[in-house]
């Protein structure tokens, strides 16, 4: 007989206290562009601010809405720390816009209203995330096409040697930004039903095991078309992310490091061979390693004056920055996309950008805890490949304006100009909250069928049945408690 838990045992949801991180996160925008620029504020020249907090505020609020209604149990810091995120790039990018030509914030909002809009849309329209996991394979083909869709003539654009943008109504959107979702969700898809497979089956050499190719091959597919991102479209930062995408979740998946190291050496022999054949590879390296040569640093394409400056920048910063305001972003080509971390380290110093890495490092905690709390393997790689995706992503750009890696030219997320970064980071949101929702969701015991009577009041109160027959966090990913 099915018995609910106690009400005492019941998890809180407290979707309270995200109303109220949500609000002080919001109230951020507004106090940091008033703080940049307090007298045009004050004689209200510049709406912007209003603007931005109305689209911000509103936009939180119609999420957490949507949380009250469908995904009551939730991570409470997920949203109020993206929100905070968001707010901080807005303020940054209207910063830089006082001093150069850019004018990127009123798009920047409006892809900040958007994609939260989208993200609202998501968690009304998936009620459970295991539904995802009946698209595998549409996962990869969807992949495929939007990976191919720049290559196409008259829809494809060039932009700075890199061709991943494609033009629609005079307006370019970059469509590899979605693909790291559909490859996440066709991995996790993937890994989950096949991961046994991949463990036992295959031959085995010395302390290693290698799976037989027909159990990888639909995830070496996905894995040369990244490649193909490189070779063809020449967007070195695009290749690493779904590479390091696809190593980090056989890694999830088989608990086994060998997966890692292999992947590094991957790695290193394709930037090898990358160095030696692809031109535009070898003048990004080459620049890095002789950033302070005079002939590079001059450089029009391919230099490292971009670098150099950034750093510069970083260091003018020191401990606790310049202030709002009163750095100068304007010398850094690019500061309010690639290079913003450097804008932020200027203003911010020291301090400020650590502060603002933490709570990168809060969001992607709370990432792995929703997947290490929910029950079904498909969502724990979901939610952990999504959140490793987020690591990679800052890290590359981070390791790049510091020169400890070739510069790439990826974006900040939710800090960096650019809407279709935005607007797939927020999906990325979404669906970690929807995990999230499950993995701290009330359950139903049935104690006369032991374990397999284990029901998801969530996905019930939903309509969905039954929860995954005759799996346990143990068969699948190894057990963990509740997040």
């Amino acid at each position: 007989m099915a018995k609910l838990f106690k009400p005492s045992d019941r998890p809180r949801s407290r979707r309270f206290t995200e109303l109220c991180l949500t609000v002080i996160a919001i109230a951020f925008c507004p106090i940091s562009m008033w703080l940049i620029d307090p007298e045009n504020i004050m004689l209200n020249h510049d709406n912007t601010w209003v603007l931005a907090t109305a689209v911000l505020g509103g936009g939180a609020l119609l999420i957490h809405g949507v949380l009250y209604m469908r995904a009551r149990y939730a991570d409470p810091l997920i949203l109020p720390i993206v929100v905070l995120l968001n707010g901080l790039g807005l303020a940054m990018i209207y910063r830089i816009d006082l001093t150069t030509p850019a004018n990127a914030g009123a798009t920047q909002i409006m892809w900040t209203a958007l994609g939260m809009v989208v993200a609202a849309v998501t968690l009304l329209m998936l009620k459970d995330h295991r539904v995802l996991r009946r698209v595998t394979y549409v996962s990869l083909l969807v992949s495929l096409v939007l990976l191919l869709l720049p290559l196409v003539p008259f829809l494809g654009v060039e932009i700075y040697g890199a061709r991943i943008w494609i033009s629609v109504a005079g307006r370019t959107f970059q469509p590899g930004e979605l693909a790291k979702i559909t490859l996440a969700i066709f991995f996790a898809g993937y890994l989950s039903t096949h991961r046994d497979l991949i463990l036992v089956a295959g031959r085995k050499l010395g302390p290693l095991r290698f799976p037989r190719f027909r159990d990888l091959a639909p995830m070496f597919i996905a894995w040369l078309a990244s490649i193909g991102v490189l070779i063809f479209q020449r967007d070195l930062g695009s290749a690493i992310l779904f590479f390091g995408l696809f190593v980090s979740m056989l890694y999830l998946a088989t608990g086994r490091s060998t997966w890692v190291f292999l992947g590094l050496g991957f790695v290193a022999l394709g930037g090898v061979l990358a160095y030696q054949f692809i031109g535009h590879v070898n003048a990004r390296i080459y620049g890095w390693m002789h950033a302070f040569d005079p002939d590079i640093y001059n450089r029009a394409y391919g230099g490292s004056g971009q670098i150099i400056q950034g750093i510069f920048g970083l260091g003018a910063g020191g401990l606790f920055g310049r202030g709002w305001g009163k750095g100068r972003p304007d010398l850094v080509a690019f500061s309010n996309s690639d290079m913003i971390v450097t804008s932020l380290g200027e203003e911010l110093g020291l301090v400020g950008l650590s502060a603002i890495l933490l709570l990168y490092f809060l969001l992607v905690t709370r990432g792995f805890r929703a997947a290490l709390g929910t029950r079904d393997a498909f969502g724990k790689l979901l939610s952990g490949g999504l959140s490793a995706a987020i690591v990679i992503q800052l890290f590359v750009v981070v390791g790049g304006v510091t020169r400890l890696i070739p510069l790439t030219g990826l974006t900040t997320p939710f800090l960096s100009a650019g809407g279709s970064s935005l607007l797939a980071n927020w999906i990325i949101i979404a669906l970690l909250l929807s995990v999230s929702h499950s993995a701290r969701a009330p359950h139903v015991v049935d104690s006369s069928a032991g374990v397999d009577g284990i029901l998801d009041a969530g996905s019930q109160e939903s309509g969905v049945t039954r929860f995954i027959s005759k799996m346990t966090m143990r068969d699948r990913l190894g057990g963990s408690p509740r997040g």
